[in-house]
């Protein structure tokens, strides 16, 4: 890339949402500005770049804001060189896009309304949306190699690293039961595989202190009621 060009992320340490973004960067080679946020006192610059959401990750190329994690994936894949994230092949790039929006939208839900809801009956409800939804990528979701991709880690691997190294982190601090791998043995084959990637292992945050922050949140919640 040129090097008058500016590359900044806004972030919070331990979100996977901002992982993702990471990931993309360290796959392409590029290098970045990081800018911690605050969850609670958010900084004007975040809210003026994602006035919708209001979230991280953001990430500011030469000043122009680009929001959402997989929106920000597919930008860094598109802006720089280097290690291809989408595939070629336009069918499996439909099926990257789809089973990447599967996970954002019918897996990820109903995993955090198992964790954190403060109903007990809509946490269990949570856990059994998840389940099914596990179920559905597990047996329904073909490989082309180690990874979705083939030999390298590509658009869904970083969609799905959320599923292998958060997930049941959270779900042992918040204590449901939706994710083992017993339960979906492809998955977990697959998601061994990216946990053990080089590159993947370098944006995973200490998984103790994952632990505490979400049994913290966890027992909030329980506190609340």
């Amino acid at each position: 890339m040129a090097t008058n060009q500016q590359v900044t992320l806004l972030g919070f340490p331990g979100s996977p949402f901002v992982a993702r973004a990471e990931l993309a960067f360290k796959l392409k080679g590029v290098q970045y500005e990081y800018i911690q946020e605050s969850l609670t006192n958010k900084s004007d610059l975040l809210l003026r770049s994602n006035p919708v959401h209001k979230k991280v990750p953001v990430l500011l190329h030469n000043d122009k804001p680009v929001c959402e994690s997989l929106v920000i994936v597919e930008y860094v894949d598109e802006t720089w060189t280097g290690h291809p994230i989408l595939p070629s092949d336009p069918y499996h790039r439909a099926l990257s896009r789809f089973w990447s929006r599967f996970i954002e939208d019918q897996v990820l839900p109903p995993v955090f309304k198992a964790a954190w809801n403060p109903n007990k009956q809509e946490r269990e409800k949570g856990g059994e949306e998840a389940r099914e939804a596990l179920e559905i990528l597990d047996k329904e979701l073909k490989l082309n190699g180690k990874f979705f991709n083939g030999d390298s880690v590509g658009l869904l691997d970083i969609a799905a690293l959320i599923i292998f190294y958060w997930v049941p982190i959270i779900q042992e601090a918040s204590e449901f039961d939706a994710y083992s791998g017993d339960r979906y043995p492809n998955l977990e084959k697959w998601g061994q595989e990216v946990l053990n990637d080089p590159v993947v292992k370098g944006v995973l945050p200490p998984r103790d202190v994952l632990l505490s922050f979400f049994k913290a949140r966890f027992q909030s919640i329980v506190d609340s009621k």
